[in-house]
């Protein structure tokens, strides 16, 4: 019969005791974990996790009291991307798990926010209990503003929220010094409205999964370093050409609707980014064809599906903004049809062969598999 054993476990998700007191986590065992609260507390007295990680100490002791078996231990994350952090607290905790053989676990938080770890402990030790450890606080206007203060602070939430409002000042002024006020409400409610949905999409991790990637190939000197610094600059290329075509045709109508705004962004930016994407693509196929050939078969359509989605975007875009009859325009209402049955066609025609070239290969290299499966026997 095995015998039980409790791990009563303290979940630092943003990783203070790694941020300011620079302790490696895990921290496991009584003294250790006394030395981890003790040097996290002398860093930021006020930090909430000194009294997580006491009070998982306090849970240790009282069921070792008891007569029970139990080990106590620190796991962190990372404190500004919670993806990587949550990655880490489950690689670690695997790491917990193997050396202390723990049968179930006293989870011991300090906020809601650690508590989204719960599925990940509870996909690899069934978790006994959950313990939240609220810190008092004077509940009086003074108490109130120094929370916000120390929230503030931080620059998890600083990011969040300075970044977006001192960028939007500065184009507000910038806009009213050209002289041109009326636009400059437009430009501040755009970037606000960009930063929301940037937030709101998830596309900071997609940001930083690129510049990871973006490190990644220049540490192993991988041909993609210089195709995604290249798209880089296109992107950045492709979407100042899209805001100024949009600032160009307002400039000549200020009455068109949000629609049109939008199409003229793509207008101007589609084929800067078309080509941008090709570029990664590019990138991409090379090094996976050099270094990891197996997985050529799903990123050879890369290139067909950016070429094809970027061409039917290009001919809606045109269209609609000719058949609207916007000023300045360079196409009429009557070649418009011809333009989107065009990029419709051709982009659909690059979607296939994308769909063929891949089915190719793959059936080449199933083949081969075959034969040299073959060949072992």
């Amino acid at each position: 019969m095995t015998k039980e054993r409790t791990l009563v476990l303290s979940v630092d998700r943003d990783d203070d005791i790694g941020w300011k007191a620079k302790i490696e986590s895990p921290v496991v065992g009584r003294q250790e974990c006394l030395k981890a609260a003790d040097g996290l507390a002398l860093a930021d007295p006020e930090d909430s996790d000194v009294n997580a990680i006491f009070s998982a100490v306090k849970i240790y002791d009282e069921l070792i009291a008891k007569g029970e078996d139990a080990v106590v231990a620190v796991i962190a994350g990372n404190h500004l991307h919670m993806i990587e952090g949550d990655r880490k607290i489950a690689a670690t905790l695997d790491d917990v798990i193997k050396a202390t053989q723990p049968t179930s676990c006293i989870l011991v938080s300090d906020g809601a926010e650690d508590e989204f770890v719960v599925p990940i402990i509870q996909s690899r030790i069934p978790v006994a209990s959950i313990r939240r450890v609220i810190v008092n606080q004077m509940p009086n206007l003074e108490g109130t503003y120094y929370i916000l203060k120390k929230l503030l602070d931080d620059p998890k939430v600083s990011r969040v929220v300075f970044v977006p409002l001192g960028l939007a000042m500065l184009l507000y002024a910038s806009a009213y010094i050209l002289g041109y006020p009326g636009t400059a409400t437009i430009i501040v409610v755009g970037v606000i409205g960009m930063y929301l949905l940037y937030k709101g999409f998830g596309l900071d991790e997609v940001i930083h999964g690129v510049i990871n990637a973006l490190r990644a190939s220049m540490s192993r000197g991988k041909f993609s370093f210089v195709t995604y610094s290249t798209t880089i600059v296109l992107v950045v290329i492709g979407f100042t050409i899209g805001f100024f075509t949009v600032l160009n045709y307002y400039a000549a109508d200020n009455s068109l609707g949000v629609l049109l705004y939008v199409m003229s962004f793509i207008y101007g930016a589609i084929l800067w980014l078309i080509v941008a994407g090709l570029v990664t693509s590019l990138g991409v196929i090379t090094d996976v064809y050099i270094n990891e050939r197996e997985n050529l078969v799903k990123v050879v359509v890369f290139p067909f599906f950016v070429t094809a989605i970027g061409l039917i975007l290009y001919g809606a875009s045109t269209y609609i903004l000719a058949v609207s009859s916007v000023s300045g325009f360079p196409i009429g209402p009557s070649s418009a049809g011809i333009y989107i049955v065009y990029s419709t066609l051709f982009g659909l025609a690059c979607a296939i062969a994308g769909v063929v070239v891949q089915y190719v290969l793959a059936k080449r290299a199933a083949e081969a598999q075959k034969e040299a499966i073959i060949e072992t026997i």
